[in-house]
């Protein structure tokens, strides 16, 4: 019985965490919003260093940026160190390109760790209810 109600509360919290990581429509998941965080990474000096770049670099620069905006911060780093290899960078730009790449990391991290803090808390609940 004590290997049923473990295996349950697996899959509840498994359930419980891709459900809550899916991107919706118009918000975070839960009904936040992902506006808080997408803001948390500041492109000002990003877009300022790049503001006289070739069209090439330029373009990569604001490929990055619309993925930060739209919170798909893997996709922006994936994109900011590509950009850092393929372009030769002035050092303005490239302490630019790393302080955002730092700052979006940091938000993945964060991202993350409340998400295993959700699941945690939904794995404990199930465990409660299921133990009534």
């Amino acid at each position: 019985m004590k290997i049923q109600t473990i295996i349950l509360t697996v899959i509840a919290a498994a359930a419980f965490a891709v459900t809550g990581c899916k991107k919706q429509e118009g918000g975070a998941p839960g009904g936040g919003s992902n506006e808080a965080t997408a803001t948390s990474v500041d492109t000002s000096k990003l877009e300022a260093a790049f503001a006289t770049a070739e069209a090439a670099t330029k373009s990569a620069v604001d490929t990055a940026v619309a993925a930060i905006k739209s919170a798909d911060y893997s996709g922006a780093v994936t994109q900011l160190q590509s950009l850092a290899g393929k372009f030769q960078l002035t050092p303005e730009q490239q302490q630019a390109v790393n302080d955002v790449i730092a700052v979006v990391q940091k938000v993945i991290a964060d991202t993350a760790g409340k998400a295993a803090g959700d699941a945690t808390k939904a794995a404990t609940d199930m465990t409660k209810t299921l133990g009534k």
